[in-house]
């Protein structure tokens, strides 16, 4: 993959004058063209496939050195004696950066391209547009990045009118993130201030009714909730083998979905084991303490009508605040933790609060601790680099709701505008306490559970997931694959979600 670079420019508005300009993605068929990338601090990102120790120096800021080690007298010297030189590792992990951001590229407009290679020629859409698209959408981030109010405010209403709610996928996952970068926008100060303006946060609308029906559409209709559930249930009953007196704390209480779905599943396995029947109890940590209730109330008559004894408990409490004396423990019982995207939402800058939890949950023992969580990078120090990691996670999503519901369909509407676009408007325009959505890739969660003391419990059930991904109504596309002991679902080969299991 090559790429073609463009020389340093002095700041984000003499950026805007070299829009002709831009880098060229060599080896398409078509010549395909992106805006420059470069992140808050205003550096021009030269993107590197590769890269030799040689250019870990920054040309920017080296001077000619003399024969006697003297640095020669000129006009800048003095402006530069002032800066300190970055170190070593400081290059390091800004080349690192950059070459994420570019390979995020790269793989975004390849699948914009395996797209609309499919589809392009029935609706209309011809590849170009939708590279057009993609370089306006990247423009504006960049200029977003740069706090260049007037730049960006006149690329979204060009984007506006081309990121359409029922177009191609493409048209349709950007016109969530025009929605965020618009937010965003709104938030920056002015250039020559400092700060960002965190919106406030509105708990009301988090839990509105149309995104409650838009998770159950999800839920309903998408594999992607299901595998979590699927896989949580089948670790849990692994742990639960011989046993008679179980206890399950699930924290978030199965994501505020109604009805309780993942434990009616796990409540008829364990009715219909060989064995006399166990007794259970879940206890749900969470705030929403009315609607656990009746969805507690729910599990115990079901598990009654199949000769179960259940247990229902409510810890009304958030994760930060959650102390291993609220959970009450009987002497003999196997406890379980579950975990079903939840923890990302309390992974903070400070890493004190998600270290906090894991310490809480460590503190109680648990057998199995078992954690699903999206498979992606949204939590990036950068905000361009962020921007493009979750713009090719969402599109990979718009594209499997692509292919399995028609066009014009109202519940994928629902899905797309009522639950996507706010993970993505929260991964965009928020940052702070506000930014919740703060997804992370498995090999980051291995590293934060090793760090709190877990350990992996490897899961062995691959073909046993391929066997249920086969037998739920879904179309081609879907994969799952094993990864140094978790489970991966991606679409396309772009993973998705990931499942593990640790213990203490």
């Amino acid at each position: 993959m090559a790429y073609i670079f463009l020389p340093d420019q002095d700041s984000c508005d003499d950026r805007r004058n070299y829009a002709a300009a831009l880098p060229v993605l060599g080896n398409a068929d078509a010549a395909v063209w992106f805006p420059s990338l470069y992140d808050e601090s205003n550096d021009f990102k030269r993107l590197k496939r590769t890269a030799s120790l040689s250019n870990f120096t920054d040309s920017s800021s080296s001077s000619s050195i003399c024969s006697n080690g003297s640095i020669p007298r000129t006009s800048s010297v003095s402006s530069l004696s002032s800066v300190p030189r970055p170190h070593f590792r400081d290059h390091i992990k800004m080349y690192n950066q950059r070459f994420l951001v570019a390979e995020a590229v790269e793989e975004a407009a390849a699948a914009i391209s395996n797209a609309e290679d499919g589809r392009g020629a029935v609706e209309g859409e011809g590849n170009g547009d939708g590279m057009r698209l993609l370089q306006q959408l990247i423009s504006c981030a960049e200029a977003v990045a740069c706090r260049d109010k007037s730049h960006a405010s006149f690329l979204l209403s060009e984007l506006r009118a081309n990121a359409l709610v029922f177009g191609t996928s493409f048209q349709r996952v950007a016109s969530c993130f025009v929605q965020g970068l618009a937010d965003r926008l709104a938030l920056v100060q002015p250039l020559g201030t400092v700060g960002f303006v965190a919106p406030k946060m509105n708990l009301t609308d988090a839990l509105s009714d149309k995104k409650e029906e838009a998770l159950r559409l999800v839920y309903e209709n998408l594999p992607y909730f299901q595998f979590g559930h699927f896989i949580a249930n089948a670790s849990i009953l692994e742990a639960f083998e011989g046993e008679t007196l179980v206890h399950v704390v699930d924290l978030g209480m199965s994501l505020g979905l109604p009805h309780g779905y993942q434990w009616h599943g796990l409540i008829h396995s364990l009715a219909n084991r060989s064995v006399p029947a166990p007794r259970l109890r879940i206890t749900g940590v969470g705030l929403c303490a009315d609607k656990f209730r009746a969805i507690g109330d729910e599990l115990e008559t079901y598990a009654h009508t199949l000769g179960l004894n259940l247990d229902f408990s409510i810890v009304e409490s958030t994760l930060e605040n959650l102390n291993p004396k609220d959970i009450v423990v009987y002497p003999g019982e196997v406890l379980v933790v579950n975990s079903v995207f939840k923890l990302h939402s309390v992974v903070k800058e400070s890493r004190g609060a998600l270290n906090s939890v894991l310490q809480t949950i460590h503190v109680l023992a648990p057998k199995v601790l078992v954690l699903v969580e999206q498979d992606s990078s949204h939590n990036g120090p950068f905000f361009l680099g962020r921007f493009m990691e979750a713009l090719h996670y969402y599109s990979a999503i718009f594209d499997s709701l692509d292919a399995m519901l028609p066009k014009y369909d109202t519940k994928r509407a629902k899905m797309e505008q009522f639950y996507f676009a706010d993970e993505i408007k929260n991964i965009v325009s928020c940052e702070g306490l506000a930014r919740v959505e703060r997804h992370e890739r498995v090999d980051q969660w291995r590293r934060r559970m090793s760090r709190a003391g877990f350990q992996p419990y490897p899961l062995k059930m691959l073909s046993q997931a391929k066997q249920w991904l086969n037998n739920i109504n879904t179309c081609e596309g879907y994969t799952i694959v094993e990864e140094k002991g978790c489970l991966v679902l991606g679409w396309k080969s772009k993973p998705i979600v990931a499942a593990s299991c640790w213990k203490c």
